[in-house]
């Protein structure tokens, strides 16, 4: 066998550690990254159920076993080429990290906060699940991933997502026993990506697993003063260092005796962590989860449920916060005559009394909302659209969050018809029906908005996102 750092070219000192940690798998996690990482991709639980893709036999899918509407799939069919990814119907996501969301176990109305965000793959999955109802607040600290953080939710059409760019302090001042659900997916030293992003192992280093840790206590810090009595809270990275798995979690317990660690049954390759990687040889970390790319199908990560004690989630609430904590909005009567022309004319559907006027731009924001004065948003909820010179123009966040039979117009492009590729290319189509707003859709999925003339469709697809022509 040749000098493992020659085959694989990871830095050695990660190939010693990994060495003394693993023992007889070794050999076995080294041979792991002479296989190609197998990527997957996850069905939008807004836009259908969960066989809903594999039915319509456009790619080769096999099922992820420990997510709901996860799939492998095969990279040379390239499905974020294709309509239904700008649809929304899918995310392509690695697929041990959908494992994380599904220890969480979301449920509609709750209130959610995805604390380190970016780019959205746990987030959009959070939102699929709790199917539009309740409160999720999606956060990322570095302003550049936030955004493209608040371009996922967009795309796969969360109504009830809120996006922040904020420090986890400011966040915990702001919301202190709030959430009934945490997820901490933390920043970390990103060994378990070693094979399927070789960028990270350049950024790799001892000192860098060791800050990674320092930051990582104080993001559970602040965590747990945001979560609810009786709440959980799940804490993951895509590391495979004791020292921010393992070792942060048993710190952590020991410093918050209110917190307790969840028994997690784990199967399909799945393993527990091990309480020999922790200073005192701690029984708590039997109780982690670990997946490693020698045992499954996917990449390294580390999993940790956590449990606040306390009364039911379900309690009051409101606690401490006083009467009219909740965001007030915009009274119906206020609302702009331009908009409410647009709902008329254009929608079947009726939004609840939640609109939030941010400048010239309405969303409408989730139930349960707190207001936000003093916060870095990104996106207070759905954009419904722009009021500028007496004229309303509705969001591409709508289009792709309403179901075509939401719209009074609507064109639904079969996939094999051209029309879709240059509806996506920013291009006019040619479609005889009533004037106004339409709803553009590939086959049942929403892509975005047109205008009709009553001979073609006058193209309104965001041009930051349209396709280059052929």
């Amino acid at each position: 066998m040749k000098d493992t750092e020659e085959i694989i070219g990871l830095p050695e000192a990660f190939l010693e550690k990994m060495k003394g940690l693993l023992g007889s798998q070794w050999e076995d996690f080294i041979n792991s990254y002479e296989k190609p990482a197998r990527p997957g991709l996850r069905v939008n639980l807004l836009k259908g159920s969960p066989e809903m893709l594999p039915a319509r036999q456009i790619f080769t899918l096999e099922p992820i076993p420990w997510a709901r509407g996860g799939y492998y799939y095969d990279p040379q069919e390239r499905p974020g080429k294709h309509p239904f990814h700008e649809a929304g119907v899918y995310y392509i996501q690695e697929p041990s990290a959908m494992a994380v969301v599904s220890l969480l176990e979301p449920a509609p109305g709750e209130r959610i906060l995805d604390l380190c965000a970016a780019p959205g793959g746990k987030t959009t999955q959070i939102g699929g699940l709790m199917g539009g109802r309740g409160l999720l607040v999606s956060n990322e600290i570095h302003s550049g991933r936030a955004k493209i953080l608040s371009q996922n939710v967009e795309r796969m059409g969360l109504r009830n997502c809120v996006v922040t760019n904020e420090d986890p302090g400011k966040l915990a001042l702001r919301f202190p026993a709030f959430f009934d659900k945490i997820l901490v997916d933390a920043p970390c030293s990103g060994e378990g990506m070693f094979r399927k992003d070789p960028k990270t192992r350049e950024q790799w280093s001892p000192e860098n697993v060791s800050r990674c840790a320092a930051r990582q206590q104080e993001i559970l810090e602040s965590a747990v003063r945001m979560l609810a009595p009786g709440g959980r809270m799940v804490y993951s990275t895509c590391t495979f260092s004791p020292e921010e798995d393992e070792e942060t979690i048993c710190r952590f317990l020991k410093n918050h005796p209110e917190c307790a660690i969840r028994h997690v049954e784990v199967s399909d390759g799945i393993v527990h962590g091990n309480p020999e990687w922790t200073e005192d040889h701690d029984p708590a970390a039997a109780e982690t989860i670990r997946l490693w790319p020698h045992l499954l199908e996917g990449e390294g990560h580390f999993a940790a449920v956590l449990e606040k004690e306390g009364g039911a989630v379900a309690g009051d609430r409101e606690t401490g916060r006083g009467k009219g904590w909740e965001c007030p909005g915009i009274s119906r009567k206020k609302l702009p005559a331009e908009y409410l022309e647009f709902c008329r004319l254009a929608l079947r559907t009726d939004f609840p009394d939640r609109h939030l006027a941010f400048g010239d731009h309405l969303y409408l924001f989730p139930e349960g909302m707190p207001g936000l004065d003093g916060l870095r948003v990104l996106r207070p909820g759905l954009e419904l659209g722009e009021v500028r010179k007496k004229r309303f123009t509705p969001a591409h966040a709508l289009a792709l969050a309403l179901r075509p039979e939401e719209a009074r117009l609507c064109v639904r492009i079969p996939l094999e018809d051209e029309r879709g590729i240059r509806y996506l290319q920013g291009e006019s189509i040619p479609a005889e029906m009533e004037k106004g707003w339409c709803l553009v859709c590939a086959e049942d999925y929403t892509m975005g908005w047109a205008k009709s003339d009553g001979r073609q469709l006058k193209n309104h697809y965001p041009k930051g996102l349209r396709w280059p022509a052929r």
